[in-house]
């Protein structure tokens, strides 16, 4: 009998110019693994040196969770130690850094739970997407956990300081439309109409011009950052290069001849 092969923890698919990402963990609701963070990192890093891609779709695997925190089945093993726990940390900060420096539009598929190290991961995407039965929270009050600054300023970045402070003080669920409210997601659908919309969300960004939403990307990127460190000339400089590319003359050429324009990135 041939030996069974074990799931991969993150499956990849490519179409129309876009990758998806998927954390493959259903029977734990997604939840991640040293691995997942690990690998994850390295394949999204991997996306963003690729000029065929031209969006970034990150979601879960099957139709319960987005992804559903940390894996604690796994914590035994991988945070077992004050060394072990530094290793995890390490990775999971290098995945998020990897969010926040990808140049390429993200977004975020929410079908479910999403849950603490989920909803981090969420919060990191450019545009979140979520079905009706999604449901949002950051439980690490109740588990004794401290979170650090860094993930409370990219939340309140989004919700405000006091939608913020209820979501961390409570460590309640919150539903898909407290979510809408709050400024967590974007848009609430029908688990039915989720994948048409993301559809066509992604094949909307992946036919305009590369380099106009590489522009509008690295403007939102250094916006994040402290006013005296933001990098403004880079901003500039790539608004020089939209304005000397072939798709510039693309763009004014298709409208003159009312058609859709074929942008190569160049």
């Amino acid at each position: 009998m041939p030996a069974s092969t074990a799931p991969q923890p993150i499956l990849t698919e490519f179409k129309g110019g876009v990758a998806r990402l998927i954390f493959n963990n259903p029977a734990r609701h997604n939840a991640m693994s040293l691995e997942m963070w690990t690998h994850g990192a390295e394949l999204l890093e991997a996306f963003g040196r690729d000029d065929n891609i031209r969006a970034i779709l990150l979601t879960g695997a099957g139709s319960e969770a987005f992804v559903a925190g940390a894996d604690i089945s796994k914590f035994g093993d991988e945070r077992a130690s004050r060394e072990a726990v530094e290793t995890y940390d390490r990775a999971v900060a290098r995945f998020q850094q990897v969010m926040r420096d990808l140049e390429k539009p993200t977004i975020a598929r929410i079908d479910g739970f999403c849950i603490g190290g989920g909803l981090a991961i969420a919060i990191e995407c450019d545009i979140r997407i979520c079905s009706e039965k999604s449901s949002f929270s950051v439980p690490a009050a109740k588990l004794g956990i401290g979170y650090a600054m860094d993930g409370i300023r990219r939340l309140r970045t989004l919700t405000g300081p006091a939608f913020a402070a209820e979501i961390f003080y409570t460590a309640r669920r919150f539903s898909a439309q407290e979510a809408v409210m709050m400024g967590l997601v974007n848009r609430v659908l029908p688990e039915a109409e989720l994948d048409t919309h993301v559809d066509n969300l992604l094949a909307r960004i992946s036919e305009n011009a590369p380099l106009a939403i590489q522009t509008a990307k690295r403007a939102l990127i250094e916006l994040e950052k402290p006013e005296d460190t933001q990098d403004s000339a880079s901003c500039d400089a790539l608004v020089l290069k939209c304005m000397e590319s072939e798709d510039y003359v693309e763009g004014r050429t298709a409208f003159m001849e009312k058609r859709k324009p074929v942008f190569k990135g160049r």
